[in-house]
């Protein structure tokens, strides 16, 4: 009889566990809880979920580990693993499937690492309009003269005191209302949501709170924002990987996920609850004393609180975060709320619903306030979602005369142009490329990734900083200590605009050879026989290799930069213009871009240095703005009704558009701004 399942380990996480015979490596990592990374979604082509499957008797673990374990090598491997490292096992774990009890080794390069997520609340005004507002009402004793009920007594208290008419109350509320209402001698403290129902009743006057969180879901990451509605201060911003990242980098592999997968969408859903759940409780536990293990007398080990002297904590509960309000994608959203995101991905790309939603979070699984509300910002169109509703609401481009460009720059890069008199918005399929899938050593912000680049105009030498390093390679002194991982986003922008200002590539995006002859980071791949830029020698590396730029990852980083500047063409020329008055740039890297270069490598048309600006995660401003200002929500819906969404694809000059984004910064387009900033001769091939 044919087992049904096989033990599998992978190290160095020490990770274990029985998995179903068949499942593939990838797969059997999830059902493990090991994060190894897959950003093509399982379809053979980015080459970075590469594992090592050991061979032997490992009797510490009793079991016995092989290569005939895993099922047959298939042609697509050979892209990333040559005959000697196949010869050691390595797989990709995508493809091997398991057969039978292996111990598999996961190399650093393929640990998806945590990631550091710069989405910081940014000083924006917001007025204060909050949806939940907190009242104390005391109330007269019932008596046999008056036994009216509880509720309609308190309802009574707040028409006469507060002019609120017409209140409910929600069930969960109302279980506590009798007992709150004696504990509080008669006096409680309840919290109205949007002047219609009361969501919660505590015993007594309370002075603090109440609070919220808004919630921004990026298809890499999750970052939330928990505020004091009550003085509208930030009291954290928490942040964490999106956890669907195992099932995909992009949208369309989690789509892809759900139609070929029995219960991917619900599997999919669970894992992002669970995450928001997570989020949660830690921003609420911020609000206590940091805890510490300590040893009793006896030998046994506790935390205990260890609160810094002199300050006061909150102490909040999960029952404190009384309203919420969230934003995402479009493929996000539907996934989020257990909606089939099939027909999202397939045209003309309709979602199940464009309006905003008002949900009890309990409905979702969210475990804040029982009572508490989740309000769910609208979308645009199938691939401009409330992500981009937050950005305008944030930015808020129908209120200015002048014509401002905002590019989210993202794995789905999000478009909109236009002035208080008109607005349009469109979505290009940039590719997860400059979030680093796809590139050879591209990666997620995280320790060791290579964060800023400069390559010397004369000698093509590099000096580069990476996450975790205070000083630059040039800086430090013992470049072993670098532990270069790999090229985050923000480098991959610096990379490609670098290597044109240095004369090492072409407009067109090929290494300049002749310039490049005697240069010692320039050369052939023995393996691949193509060309490659060193960035980082093997003994600045973690991961003792060096870090290469290739013409592949060259031609990657074009197709995605091409696809958004195509997209900025194409929207200026719908609204008659040549120039946008101002650029902003959202999203991570809205917060890490630098300017010049990004004019530089042209990932959009010509226009001022000092009108480009960085706006930093105004999708995530734009869900805060929401949560502390009502109005806020009206003006959500009318933006996702009233911006005219273009879709690129079907116009007739995209094509042709796009092909002549992919040189640098232009094929034909004049960049006059860049005068000064690149050489002459380089600006002008």
């Amino acid at each position: 009889m044919s087992k049904k399942t096989a033990t599998v380990i992978f190290q160095p996480s020490g990770r274990r566990g029985e998995v179903p015979v068949g499942v593939n490596i990838i797969e059997a990592s999830r059902l493990l809880g090991v994060d190894i990374e897959a950003p093509c979604g399982e379809k053979k082509v980015c080459g970075k979920c590469i594992v090592r499957i050991e061979e032997g008797r490992f009797e510490k673990y009793g079991i016995t580990s092989g290569m005939d374990h895993v099922g047959d090598w298939l042609v697509e491997e050979e892209k990333f693993i040559n005959d000697e490292r196949k010869a050691k096992g390595f797989r990709l774990g995508c493809v091997a499937t398991v057969k039978d009890d292996i111990l598999v080794f996961v190399p650093e390069e393929a640990r998806a690492g945590k990631q550091v997520v710069s989405k910081a609340a940014r000083a924006i005004h917001i007025d204060f309009n909050p949806c939940i507002r907190t009242y104390y009402v005391s109330v007269d004793k019932p008596t046999f003269e008056e036994p009216t009920g509880d509720f309609e007594r308190i309802c009574n208290g707040l028409e006469r005191e507060f002019g609120l008419c017409n209140l409910t109350i929600d069930i969960f509320a109302l279980r506590q209302l009798c007992d709150a209402l004696r504990e509080g001698d008669w006096g409680v403290t309840v919290s109205v949501w949007d002047n219609k129902e009361i969501i919660r009743v505590l015993p007594g006057r309370h002075k603090n709170g109440p609070y919220g969180i808004a919630i921004d879901v990026g298809t890499t990451t999750v970052a939330g924002y928990m505020c004091d509605l009550s003085t509208m201060e930030v009291i954290d911003t928490v942040s964490m990987m999106n956890p669907q990242c195992k099932y995909g980098e992009d949208v369309m592999a989690r789509i892809t996920y759900h139609m070929t997968t029995d219960g991917g969408l619900k599997r999919m859903s669970d894992d992002i609850i669970e995450g928001l759940n997570g989020l949660i409780e830690k921003a609420v536990m911020s609000t206590h004393p940091p805890k510490k293990e300590v040893k009793g007398a006896d030998g046994s080990k506790e935390m205990v609180e260890v609160p810094e002297e002199g300050k006061e904590y909150l102490r909040l509960t999960m029952d404190d975060i009384e309203d919420i309000t969230i934003g995402f994608n479009t493929a996000m959203h539907h996934i989020l709320l257990s909606l089939n995101p099939e027909y999202v991905g397939l045209a003309p790309f309709p979602p199940v619903i464009h309006h905003s939603m008002d949900i009890k979070a309990r409905d979702l699984g969210v475990k804040v306030n029982p009572s508490s509300y989740l309000y769910v910002l609208p979308i645009e169109a199938g691939f401009v979602g409330a992500d981009n509703v937050g950005v305008l609401i944030c930015e808020e481009p129908y209120k200015y005369e002048e014509n401002q460009l905002i590019i989210d720059v993202g794995t789905n890069g999000e478009l909109v142009l236009g002035n208080k008199h008109k607005l349009i918005s469109s979505s290009c399929a940039t590719g997860p490329a400059l979030e680093g899938a796809q590139l050879s050593y591209g990666m997620r912000a995280a320790p060791g990734a290579i964060e800023r680049i400069d390559i010397d105009r004369e000698t093509k030498d590099v000096t580069y900083r990476v996450i975790g390093q205070e000083k630059s390679n040039k800086e430090i002194d013992d470049v072993t200590k670098m532990g270069a991982k790999g090229i985050c986003g923000s480098a991959i922008l610096d990379v490609l605009a670098e290597l044109y200002r240095s004369g090492t590539i072409r407009k067109t995006g090929q290494f300049n050879k002749k310039v490049l002859k005697d240069c010692p980071r320039f050369r052939k791949n023995p393996d691949t026989n193509q060309p490659e830029f060193v960035i980082a020698w093997a003994n600045e590396s973690s991961i003792d290799k060096d870090i290469v730029v290739t013409q592949r990852d060259i031609r990657q980083i074009q197709l995605a930069k091409g696809a958004l500047y195509a997209g900025c063409k194409l929207m200026l020329k719908r609204m008659g213009l040549d120039n946008p008055d101002r650029v902003k740039i959202a999203g991570a890297f809205g917060t890490h871009i630098d300017r010049e270069k990004s004019l530089i490598m042209g990932l959009f048309p010509d226009c001022e240095v000092e009108k480009i600006e960085g706006v930093g995660n105004a999708a995530g401003d734009g869900c805060r703005a929401a949560l502390l200002d009502m109005k806020k929500r009206v003006e959500a819906n009318w933006c996702s009704r009233n911006v005219e969404y273009v879709e690129l694809t079907v116009e007739e000059t995209f094509e042709q558009d796009f092909m002549e984004a992919m040189q640098l910064p232009h094929m034909v387009d004049p960049f006059p701004h860049l005068v000064g900033l690149v050489d002459e001769d380089i600006l002008n091939q």
